[in-house]
């Protein structure tokens, strides 16, 4: 996080109160007007030249395609641009500069639509496709500048649910403004001069945001310093497998929003009204979805959220196409009315609902973790490269989607393959990110299987460095650690763990450091603790157990000397390390604690559900130990403390 974000307050009420706060209330409404006012101008557009005026050179079947192709053509060509500028300069100056362009944009279209010209707007579609690429990576680069961790999902999913919802009212705007008899296209013009009037009032109200890297040199090729952002993105896996994670998301909505016409006229034999019901599911699901973030991560970077919104996606994929098989037969387009009054209608709406719900969910932690995870000076280029490959991912979607239509494919078998493919694309992500699923599973663990609570979880810090010493008091101690911070943590464990069936498949995900007795395998014993050391010298959360073992009778053991080597190790090659202390409490009695006794010696996972579902465990988090007085001893202490 940056020095901006670092001076805000760490708590707040919920997301919505992020709206009452300057460094973000005025931005979500510059951009939420922003969006808005792109789809007030393109759908009264669309259908001004698809109903209204006829032109040879511009069939009506065409007009949309064409209206959307010239939108997107900017994020291909000046989204590398754009992420430049937006590292280079301060965002709240580039801010008011987009929102001036916009002014002068609307002012061309104003007359565009009063004179009906046609070739005027066309070319007002490509500068509002311009405007959107500019304002982009400012977006998004901005709020980790001004959000802490715990507000990052929040505030992004905050800004999902504005962005859909300004799509939709937008549309629907401008499809009622332009369908006025004679005066349709002069209200269209006074509407969008007036939202973007309005948005750079507001924009004057954005706070200073810094440049992260002012002294950057600006490439105006966009071709070569698209190759350039991309391949800087490729530079840290984990961020650049969540960019595709996020340009898959837009390929797959792509598809049903693409489809939403056709499917509601040949599929659910609707008429135009049942078609725009279908955006507006879409639209409020993943809205719902995104604000469901902040309340299901706990106010952290939960990324564990994405599978859970894959699986989701794919489920109600699958079953909207079996939903949409055997409808009953019409004739006549169906009403609004109509089409509500059949039940069967409901189970479409209710799929339609919850995928985009889910896909909601997929989106709003990856955005987090790309700008937590991105390195601050190329934050905004790194967006920028997602941008390219999300307008990438949905022209290769349309090409896809049309290619299947075209080959026979039923609009129904369409839903039904990319939900599928979604399955195969999401697994593919996670085996690669294995983070993804060791967080889904710490995630599902300390929410179905525990009534997980953490106290003092603000002392894990989210970036550097750090040592976190624990009591041991069970085999998913690690995992419950794993839910409780906000970034990965790198475990030292005992080698033997490595051979339990499922637990050590999953440690071996995580990189998890075994280490072995020094009397049992010396060479073994020392390279785990190179392997620490490095650990911590790459910045990273560092695990230990210093009991060396699960406690086989629920009290606190003594510490070992193994956390002393590790950190006098550290700071012999220049590091001085904060040392956390935590504590695990009521994890003894549970299913995985030795607190059983199988041919005489203490065991765990003997009986099933022991404590039923749901129990309550938690962990409490100390200060940073105090560095002079550290010892093994005074690590006990202070987590004894803790356990109290």
């Amino acid at each position: 996080m940056s020095t901006v974000a670092q001076a805000q307050p760490a708590s707040h009420a919920n997301q919505f109160s992020l709206l009452l706060q300057r460094r973000f209330g005025p931005f979500f409404w510059v951009q939420f007007l922003g969006a808005g006012n792109d789809n007030v101008f393109k759908f009264a557009f669309t259908v001004l030249v698809t109903y209204q005026i006829q032109l040879q050179w511009l069939p009506a079947s065409m007009a949309g395609l064409v209206i959307g192709a010239l939108f997107i053509v900017p994020f291909l060509l000046f989204s590398a641009t754009s992420g430049q500028l937006a590292d280079k300069y301060p965002k709240e100056l580039l801010i008011r500069f987009v929102k001036s362009l916009e002014i002068g944009i609307m002012l061309l279209a104003g007359w565009g639509f009063l004179q009906e010209d046609v070739p005027v707007l066309l070319a007002c579609v490509f500068l509002m496709g311009l405007h959107s690429t500019l304002f982009g990576p400012v977006k998004f680069a901005y709020l980790p500048q001004h959000l802490t961790e715990r507000e990052l999902t929040g505030g992004n999913g905050m800004v999902e649910m504005g962005t859909f919802v300004a799509i939709l009212l937008g549309n629907v705007a401008g499809g009622l403004l332009i369908a006025l008899p004679l005066v349709g296209p002069t209200y269209v013009a006074a509407a969008c001069l007036l939202l973007a009037l309005l948005g750079r009032a507001l924009a004057q109200a954005v706070p200073v945001s810094p440049a992260t890297d002012p002294a950057l040199t600006i490439n105006w090729n966009p071709f070569t310093e698209t190759w350039r952002n991309l391949k800087l993105a490729h530079g840290n896996v984990v961020v650049f497998r969540s960019l595709l994670g996020i340009s898959w998301m837009w390929f797959f909505g792509a598809v049903f929003l693409g489809q939403f016409p056709s499917f509601a006229r040949d599929v659910l034999h609707g008429n135009e009204q049942v078609a725009s019901l279908l955006l507006v599911v879409f639209s409020v699901g993943i809205g719902a979805g995104a604000l469901l973030c902040e309340m299901l991560s706990r106010r952290h970077v939960e990324i564990g959220l994405v599978p859970m919104g894959a699986i989701g996606m794919t489920v109600f994929s699958v079953d909207l196409y079996f939903a949409s098989r055997g409808l009953p037969q019409h004739t006549v387009a169906l009403t609004l009315t109509q089409f509500m009054a059949e039940p069967a209608h409901w189970r479409v709406l209710a799929d339609l609902a919850l995928l985009s719900l889910f896909a909601g969910i997929y989106s709003v932690p990856m955005y987090a973790l790309i700008q937590m995870r991105s390195q601050p000076t190329h934050r905004a280029r790194i967006i920028a490269a997602n941008n390219i490959l999300n307008a990438l991912f949905m022209i290769v979607s349309s090409l896809a989607a049309g290619a299947l239509i075209a080959a026979g494919f039923t609009i129904s078998e369409l839903f039904l393959i990319i939900g599928l493919a979604n399955a195969v694309v999401a697994f593919y992500i996670f085996m690669l990110v294995p983070e993804y699923l060791l967080r889904f599973v710490a995630w599902m663990a300390s929410r179905f299987v525990y009534r997980f609570k953490v106290q003092g979880d603000e002392q894990i810090p989210t970036e550097g460095a750090a040592v976190l010493v624990c009591n041991h008091v069970s085999f998913v101690d690690a995992v419950l650690l794993m839910a409780a911070s906000p970034r990965p943590i790198r475990f030292l464990m005992d080698h033997r763990i490595f051979k339990v069936p499922v637990l050590g498949w999953l440690f071996r995900l995580a990189k998890a450091i075994p280490i072995a007795p020094q009397k049992e395998d010396p060479a073994a014993y020392e390279a785990a603790f190179r392997e620490a050391v490095q650990v911590l010298r790459e910045g990273d959360l560092l695990g230990i157990f210093p009991e060396g073992g699960i406690t086989r009778d629920g009290q606190l053991q003594p510490f070992k000397g193994g956390v002393m080597k590790i950190i006098e190790q550290a700071r012999a090659q220049g590091m001085d390390v904060p040392v956390i202390p935590m504590a695990l409490t009521n994890l003894w009695g549970s299913y995985f604690s030795r607190i059983e006794l199988s041919g005489g010696q203490p065991a765990a996972m003997v009986k099933p559900f022991r404590r039923g579902l749901f129990s309550r465990v938690g962990l409490n988090v100390g200060e940073v130990a105090d560095a002079a007085t550290l010892s093994p001893e005074s690590l006990r202490d202070q987590v004894a403390i803790l356990l109290l």
